[in-house]
């Protein structure tokens, strides 16, 4: 802990048990020693003293024995030519601070009765309410058990600008936190900055003036006592319980504008030994290492437009965004709402247009929490039917976040974008669509809502692991071509992080439920979910973030059949998480109890019983297949549940696994594939080739150049010897 800070708190708790000290004695001599005090209509004494060393302070004469433990407490002053003190001889001294200040506004409350109001608002003639009562700490102590409010901020002193004091504090109370104010900058308050840009405060707007000098602070680390104590089963005296319970239930910091005097330093240290870091705007020396703190201790020179973002991410606070300021309604109730032709009004993505979505993590100082940006023409820019390529960038940044559980996050984009009225979302990744209605439109729906709806709803539902999200969405072909050129190398580094795992050497497979509700989707090493955003490693990422998500551990239990793909415990899991709707799955199989679906595939596989052969045509592909249908008919097909044998939605990954049709008869079963879905995989394909022992094989593999009926691709394969056409029948 620096030196400079450590000097300056032990300096300013010998000023501050000084005059606490001073008072007392003068009181005493006036009084006497058996004159009761207290703070009002409370029954926690002197709280901070009565929780940490269990005292019961009711006259003045109990205070002696404290000042004895604070000046125990008090390490000398520190000379120059001295490297000390350590952190711990300055959080002594913050506690001693604490004490004395406790015993000093006691004091207070004895010669001053009515310096603070003692009531919930301020009055016409004064706005320091002082310590809370217990009418009060009973009403507002609970928000801090339920989440209802996270924590507080401590204010010591104020900006200067009463405008930027005013977006400070509205910052906080959007965070939902409580704001305890105290002391002056140059004779600057936070409270009358307020009130003079027509701010209410009070405890019914969270923001309470406390007192009018730094003294004031032991309230704020009273009201956190009073909390333990009351909510958190700590007894009085037990300090190490309610230090432990604050810091990791009462999400406080201390935020300090202006220069920072001794006392202020003394408090600061005070407030560290319950895991409350301070946050400065001033040049002050910083304390980076963690140790008592969950994070760092003193961080200064921080922007008053950043300083609220600091210092949620220093305390390590998880913003909880309750409500979603859009014009439709949202929720889960609208995911399985369809926008049909007469209902729509443009669309992006899903080969109308180029799209793609993408969440990376980014390192903290990279990302401003809330940020939405939208580049190019927006829904009111453009008439009806004039559809947009679109590209979703979200970025985060979080001191638990991981690079495994990107595409954990990114997978939220489905749901979360169906939620809203009026708005359809499909697909995954660059195979997205989306579907904006009419009815959204008329509402006034922007693509900034969607921004709006996914930083909320990531800080909701993800708050563990992120502190901070922004959103880009760029309608511009130039931006969204430079995005998904981003995505492929992200998709691709995801897709490689399986390395040698095989469905063999793994008892765990993962499943992923979608809102289809007859439809299960296990993944396996070697399966990526059908989407195409899932591999086996993100399931298990999922289940480590959220263990009652959508993702779930399947044991796969007896191999029932290697070749079909049957394994006990995966039926079991299915058919119970089906309802008895799919009482069985062959993992490795086109015609035995295939996989279901629920629409998200990238593509689809289906059999071509003249050709003995099976097709793959994926979402992009517009024109028609061998099979005789489009895409959008053999997804009614292979989608929304049902289990169709001949019929089976795939991943483009899994098109070049091992495991791809293994029962019948593995990749060279395959005889079609959209001529730019074949270029896509070129690569991946012609090494798959190599491995069967059959290089040649990937000029076998017909696309639509060389026919889109079986009748013509026959031509093709029998010229080439397609293998399908000497396999047994596929049944």
């Amino acid at each position: 802990m620096s030196k400079i800070i450590c000097s300056a708190a032990i300096r300013g708790a010998h000023k501050i048990i000084d005059m606490a000290e001073e008072s007392f004695t003068a009181a005493v001599k006036e009084y006497g020693s058996e004159q009761e005090v207290g703070y009002p209509h409370t029954a926690y004494y002197l709280p901070v003293i009565y929780s940490m060393l269990g005292a019961k302070i009711q006259t003045l004469g109990d205070m002696r024995d404290i000042f004895t433990e604070c000046r125990k407490l008090l390490p000398a002053n520190v000379g120059d030519n001295v490297w000390l003190p350590y952190l711990g001889q300055a959080l002594d001294a913050g506690m001693a601070t604490v004490f004395a200040e406790e015993m000093y506004e006691a004091v207070r409350y004895l010669k001053e009765p009515d310096y603070y109001t003692k009531t919930e608002d301020p009055t016409d003639s004064n706005i320091w309410l002082g310590a809370a009562d217990d009418v009060i700490f009973r009403k507002r102590g609970v928000e801090f058990v339920d989440g209802t409010a996270p924590g507080f901020a401590v204010i010591v002193g104020s900006p200067a600008d009463k405008a930027v004091a005013s977006k400070i504090a509205l910052e906080l109370q959007e965070k939902n936190l409580y704001v305890f104010m105290h002391d002056h900058s140059d004779g600057v308050r936070m409270p009358e900055q307020l009130i003079a840009s027509g701010v209410q405060v009070g405890w019914n707007t969270r923001l309470v003036p406390f007192g009018q000098s730094y003294t004031s602070a032991v309230f704020a680390l009273g009201f956190a006592c009073r909390v333990a104590l009351a909510f958190g089963g700590v007894k009085p005296g037990d300090y190490r319980a309610n230090l432990k319970y604050n810091k990791d239930r009462t999400f406080a910091f201390v935020m300090a504008f202006g220069p920072v005097c001794d006392e202020w330093y003394a408090n600061a240290a005070g407030a560290i030994n319950w895991g409350f870091p301070t946050i400065s705007d001033y040049d002050i020396p910083e304390v980076l290492p963690s140790g008592v703190c969950t994070y760092e201790h003193v961080v200064s020179n921080v922007p008053h437009d950043e300083i609220v973002q600091k210092a949620i991410e220093v305390r390590g606070l998880k913003v909880n965004i309750s409500k979603i300021d859009i014009p439709m309604a949202f929720g889960p109730a609208f995911e399985g709402e369809r926008i049909r032709k007469d209902d729509l009004y443009m669309e992006c993505g899903g080969g109308r247009t180029t799209g793609v979505e993408v969440l990376i993590s980014k390192g903290m100082d990279e990302i401003q929490d809330g940020l939405i940006v939208v580049e190019g023409p927006d829904i009111k820019d453009i008439e009806q039917g004039q559809n947009l390529p679109i590209a979703i960038l979200v970025e985060v940044a979080g001191r638990e976040m991981q690079s495994d559980f990107e595409p954990i996050l990114e997978r939220q984009f489905h749901h979360l974008t169906n939620y809203i009225q009026g708005i359809m979302h499909i697909g995954q990744r660059n195979i997205m669509w989306v579907r904006i209605g009419k009815g959204a439109v008329e509402k006034g729906f922007s693509f900034e809502h969607i921004g709006k709806v996914l930083h909320g709803k990531l800080h909701q539902e993800f708050g563990a692991i992120l502190d901070k999200v922004q959103v880009k969405i760029y309608t511009i072909q130039e931006k969204v071509d430079e995005v998904v050129a981003l995505a492929a190398g992200v998709y691709t580094e995801r897709d490689l992080r399986l390395g040698n795992m095989t469905d063999e050497t793994e008892d765990i497979f993962y499943s992923c439920k979608s809102f289809a509700p007859s439809h299960v989707c296990v993944i396996t090493p070697e399966r990526v979910g059908m989407c195409g955003a899932y591999n086996w490693l993100d399931g298990k990422a999922s289940y480590q973030i959220n263990p009652t998500g959508p993702n779930q551990p399947v044991e796969k239990g007896k191999c029932l059949d290697p070749v079909m793909g049957d394994f006990e415990g995966i039926n079991n899991f299915v058919q119970q998480a089906s309802r008895g709707a799919v009482p069985a799955v062959s993992c490795y199989s086109l015609m035995n109890n295939p996989m279901t679906a629920c629409g998200c595939f990238e593509c689809i596989a289906a059999m071509l019983p003249q050709c003995n052969g099976v097709m793959i045509v994926d979402r992009d592909y517009r024109g028609m297949t061998p099979a005789g249908m489009k895409f959008t008919t053999l997804a009614g097909m292979a989608g929304g549940g049902a289990q169709t044998p001949g019929f089976m939605g795939v991943s483009k990954h899994f098109i070049t696994s091992k495991k791809l049709l293994m029962a019948e008869g593995g990749l060279q079963r395959l005889v079609w594939l959209p001529a730019a879905l074949k270029a896509q995989l070129k690569d991946k394909l012609i090494k798959r080739c190599e491995e069967i022992g059959m290089p040649e094989f990937f000029d076998m593999i017909a696309t639509e150049e060389q026919g889109e009926t079986e009748e013509e691709i026959m031509v093709f394969l029998k010229e080439k010897g397609h293998p399908a056409l000497e396999m047994e029948m596929a049944v």
